[in-house]
């Protein structure tokens, strides 16, 4: 029995848990506690962001020492029952509490991403990292539409019933992959130089400025929706949340083709994705539509390539490790555009996001060509693969 896919499993349905109010935090915060103010959607994102960022390198670290399966056994139950507790309160403080120690035992699952390349030979990391872009935005499809419909339908403490069921089947994945031994045998330890290291922080920055503007127009835009369609349904907006994602899985089944020339470049997506946020913006429904397909075209070219980079860039002993620092340089963006996105709508009113996250994809490209077009890889070359890197 090949691990892969049942890690793969294990992402896709903590993705489909963790997307189900990404959309919605707005109205969830309205139904359940009468709160009505962007500001505090906005500091309640960001604070999020916060504790997973801080947490993830703990359970790196945690998972080099107990092992990341066994680790994961434990986090998610934790998470499990902590999802319980946030279906039960009615306190608005001791949600925050609750809600917030439960995405720091959610964030272990994140270690299941560089643990997954143990399992595949270097020459395809680009295919897995590829089908888990597309895990992550189909992922986002299915959660944004269950989420809306368990806001119609239900109340709004269903969804966290549905995150406990969701971390109780991560553990059982794990407990079976344990019973068959599926665990990867160590990599060799070796030296990290100071320039691989260098290297990785440059990929940061570029990351952070993607991750940003990436996540900017997210947490309102079910809002943005209702207000430019005058269509109410959270069905509905968050089916048009979720094309992105579609666009993903389409483009994903398209390379598997191989009928693409190969390319590594991220200016022309970047560029492309500033587009579809212009479009976006201009509050036309047709417009937002089209928008919706040109920035989810970037959104995929872009994360993949720049992910494939990370690994070239990294050694297997240091995948995980190499993560948890990148995963932070991506904390902070998803951070500064969760606290950003309430003061801008509050402020500039819904549509401003979409210019500002235009302005930062520009600004990734430049930092891209001037901090990474010219890095070496930090091992040997790994021969392309035909996902890898498509224009």
């Amino acid at each position: 029995m090949r691990p892969t896919p049942w890690l793969v499993s294990v992402t896709a349905v903590a993705v489909v848990s963790d997307s189900m109010l990404l959309p919605f935090y707005p109205q969830f915060f309205a139904d359940r506690f009468g709160l009505t103010d962007p500001a505090h959607v906005g500091g309640y994102l960001a604070m999020s962001c916060l504790v997973v960022m801080l947490a993830l390198p703990i359970w790196a670290l945690l998972a080099r020492r107990f092992g990341t399966l066994q680790l994961l056994v434990g986090t998610q139950l934790v998470a499990g029952g902590l999802s319980l507790s946030c279906a039960l309160v009615t306190s608005l403080p001791l949600f925050w509490g609750l809600s917030l120690a439960m995405l720091v035992a959610k964030a272990s699952y994140l270690l299941v991403y560089p643990y997954l390349m143990h399992f595949e030979p270097q020459d395809r990391h680009a295919t897995l990292i590829g089908m888990l872009s597309v895990v992550v935005h189909a992922g986002g499809i299915l959660g944004a539409i269950v989420g809306g419909l368990v806001l119609e339908l239900w109340q709004p403490a269903r969804v966290f019933q549905l995150m406990a069921v969701s971390d109780i089947l991560q553990v059982a994945v794990c407990l079976l992959l344990l019973s068959r031994g599926q665990v990867p045998h160590a990599a060799p330890a070796t030296p990290t130089s100071p320039s691989a290291n260098g290297a990785i922080l440059r990929l940061g920055v570029v990351m952070l400025l993607f991750t940003f503007s990436a996540y900017l127009a997210r947490p309102f835009f079910a809002q943005y929706w209702a207000l430019a369609s005058g269509q109410p349904s959270a069905t509905l907006a968050g089916a048009v949340f979720a094309i992105p994602g579609g666009v993903a899985v389409a483009l994903l089944a398209f390379d598997l083709l191989g009928r693409r020339p190969s390319g590594a470049a991220i200016v022309l997506p970047l560029a492309i994705g500033l587009t579809g946020l212009l479009f976006q913006a201009s509050g036309d429904i047709i417009a937002i539509l089209a928008g919706r397909l040109l920035f989810g075209w970037a959104l995929f070219r872009v994360s993949v390539r720049l992910e494939v980079r990370l690994f070239q860039l990294s050694t297997p002993v240091r995948y995980a490790s190499d993560f948890s620092k990148i995963h932070i340089f991506q904390g902070l963006g998803v951070l500064i555009a969760s606290w950003g996105a309430g003061r801008l709508v509050d402020t500039q009113g819904l549509a401003s996001p979409f210019f500002v996250a235009a302005l930062g994809f520009a600004l990734c490209a430049l930092a891209y060509r001037l901090l990474l077009a010219g890095s070496p890889a930090n091992h040997q070359a790994q021969p392309t693969d035909p996902v890898s890197a498509r224009t």
